[in-house]
Order: structure tokens, then sequence, then C-alpha cells
């Protein structure tokens, strides 16, 4: 089998370079699975562009592609499904937050027949290392939202590493932009009946100074979304 991952890019200069090593250095052959990377950078100023090109230069699995300018976190996902080839997508965010050894279990879980594998930050702590008490509440109130509306039984609706069979994640015909990606794909696995699994994840949160960019107001826009595509018509 084979993993797409797909790693959206923005202002991340500072860390990205020892992502995308971290990523191809990570172990997933051992467990029967090709891998392919794709980063998108999403409009960077900062010498991001510079960073992936000499990162690809070095990495032969790695591609990269580049919006002209900055269309949003789930806008450059979608550009980059697009262009998946692997029988999953495995999605990762450009900073250091989360470790890359938990692929491993998530990929386990997608080969014994699972659809959808999250990677959850509360499996293994109550709160997640440095993570502020705004974003822990903000989080348990998406995560109980969610599993009230859809009848999931999820820890983390917010993730990051979300593992999901690429037909099932393009039936879905994703319209988000920014943020809203991990509220839409949620529900619309609750709406399409796929079970989501988890895995226990690592996670140190960095803060804003350090180019952490989800705001309070991410909060409120993925609790409309969670809300909204519970009576939607599902195209």
């Amino acid at each position: 089998m084979r993993v797409s991952i797909l790693v959206p890019v923005y202002q991340e200069r500072a860390t990205v370079y020892e992502l995308l090593k971290r990523v191809s250095s990570c172990d997933v052959a051992s467990i029967g699975f090709e891998r392919e990377i794709l980063a998108c950078d999403d409009g960077s100023t900062d010498g991001t562009a510079q960073v992936l090109a000499e990162a690809a230069r070095e990495m032969s699995e790695l591609r990269v592609v580049s919006h002209a300018r900055n269309l949003g976190k789930g806008a450059a996902i979608r550009t980059l499904l697009a262009r998946a080839t692997g029988d999953c997508v495995l999605v990762q965010d450009a900073d250091l937050e989360y470790a890359v050894e938990d692929y491993a279990a998530m990929l386990r879980r997608f080969a014994d027949g699972c659809d959808a594998v999250y990677g959850s930050r509360f499996l293994g702590a109550s709160r997640p290392r440095g993570m502020r008490l705004a974003n822990l509440v903000a989080n348990r109130v998406l995560t109980a939202t969610a599993n009230a509306l859809y009848g999931l039984s999820i820890s983390d609706e917010a993730t990051c590493l979300k593992l999901v069979r690429t037909t099932t994640l393009r039936r879905m015909n994703l319209e988000c932009v920014g943020f809203e990606f991990c509220p839409e794909v949620t529900s619309k696995l609750g709406r399409m009946g796929v079970r989501i699994e988890e895995v226990p994840a690592r996670y140190e949160a960095r803060d804003s100074k350090s180019g952490k960019k989800v705001r309070w107001r991410d909060g409120f826009v993925a609790m409309a979304v969670l809300v909204k595509n519970r009576w939607a018509i599902l195209r």
C-alpha cells in the first residue's frame, strides 16, 4: 500500500526542513507501505519557498507545489489531495508539534481495514504539553459537539494528524479554505457513517511567538461547520 503525506506550509522557514527530514526518515516500509510526501507552499513570503526547493533536491520522494498567494490551510490540502496517488492520505502540519513516530500505529490501523484514523493528543495526557487553557477548553467543546451531533466517540476532533482513505476523502467534495478542514472532515465522516479510530499522538504545543497560527476565532468557525454539516445535504 501507499501513503501520501500532505504538508500544507505557510511561513514555516524555521521548521519545515527539519519536519520534512523527520517525515522522510520515518520507517513506513517495515509495515508494508510506500510513501510520497507532497508539500504546498501557500504563498509564503519568509523564505519558505527556498527551503522547500532545497528539501526537494535532497529528498526524491518529496514533491512541492505552490500557491501564488496565501489561500489557507484547507485550500493547500485540497491542492495536494488532487495530486495524491496513495491509498490513504495523512495530513501533517509543517511545524514540529507532532511526533512522526506515531505514523506507524495509524498506518497499522488502516492496514487492518479502518478507513479513518486520528492521532489523539488526549489519549495519553489529559492536558498535552504546552497547550494553553483556552485551547484545551476549545478542543474539549468541539470534540463533545462532534460526538453529540454525529454519534462519534472520539477524544480529539481538532488533531492535525488525520489519516483517511483517499477515495473516502475525495467523496467529501471538500470546501474548506482555512482551519475548518478538521471539522469538515470529521463531520462528513460522521455523516457518511465512517468509523473513526484513534491512536495516542505525542504533542508539544508552540505559542504564537513561535509561529502558531490558530486563533480564538477559528474555534467559532469550527463550531459553525460542525453544526452546519449536521443537516446539510451531502453532495
